[in-house]
């Protein structure tokens, strides 16, 4: 049986921070609003990062970078992802909205459309919140 070991970070042969930052994005933005654990917003920078996208932008008590716990959870990320910080979620959807961003929201509610019958236009900059 073949052992694994896990890589650490300068064995993954990531592009450098600076490559990345001029590389062309998917164009989606992630807004997270009043999200409390710092553990999950490192989550949500690491895939950011993972999947090429355009922005984070934090809202209400969201916890900033830098942050040890983030970090920890954003494996340098944080370093690599655009984000911004709007106190208020309001402003920054109306912001997005104003610059031609389809606004989809996630949430489970009862009238939650489910997500394996959700089409996108990958045409067109969304923002996921």
């Amino acid at each position: 049986m073949t052992s694994t070991k896990k890589l650490k970070l300068e064995e993954l042969g990531r592009i450098d921070i600076e490559t990345f930052k001029n590389s062309e994005k998917i164009p989606l933005v992630v807004v997270l609003d009043n999200v409390r654990s710092m553990h999950n917003v490192g989550a949500i920078f690491r895939t950011a990062d993972a999947f090429i996208i355009s922005q984070i932008v934090l809202c209400g008590i969201t916890p900033q970078p830098p942050h040890r716990e983030i970090h920890k959870a954003a494996l340098g990320a944080t370093e690599s992802v655009d984000w911004v910080y709007e106190k208020d979620i309001t402003t920054a959807i109306q912001n997005l909205k104003h610059n031609d961003f389809q606004i989809i929201g996630i949430e489970q509610t009862s009238n939650s459309q489910n997500i394996e019958n959700f089409t996108i236009d990958a045409s067109q900059n969304m923002l996921w919140y």
